[in-house]
């Protein structure tokens, strides 16, 4: 069993940054894919970034919105923490971000069927 919180939310403007934590329970994270979800009001949850468990393989989405070259996740597993750190935000990365994990000893997954546990969520917001 893994739980997930969330947090490093908030308001800024086009172009700020933000770093958002995704802390876990259990003695066993190192073998949990983690990933990063998010949801626009008015849309469906996309995938935005994963990490392998041992933080070797990472992966982003391409999606017409890309986060590649704004975005990095990374983990700590001796602190239980996923990262998301975001550059150059804009508008449309305003949404509820989730993370979210999966047992998993490969290639983290995209798709959100895939991961077994969720957290709450934390608000971004991105005004222009």
């Amino acid at each position: 069993q893994v739980q997930l919180v969330e947090s490093g939310g908030g308001s800024v403007q086009a172009g700020g940054s933000l770093r958002l934590s995704c802390a876990a329970s259990g003695r066993t994270f190192s073998s949990y894919a983690v990933g990063w979800f998010r949801q626009a009001p008015g849309k469906e949850r996309a995938f935005v970034a994963a990490i392998s468990g041992n933080g070797a393989m990472t992966y982003y989405s391409d999606s017409s919105d890309s986060v590649k070259g704004r975005f990095t996740i990374s983990r700590d597993n001796a602190k239980n923490t996923v990262y998301l750190q975001m550059n150059s935000l804009k508008p449309e990365d305003t949404a509820l971000y989730y993370c979210a994990a999966y047992r998993s000893y490969s290639r983290p997954g995209f798709s959100e069927y895939e991961y077994r546990y969720w957290g709450q969520g934390t608000q971004v917001t991105v005004s222009s």
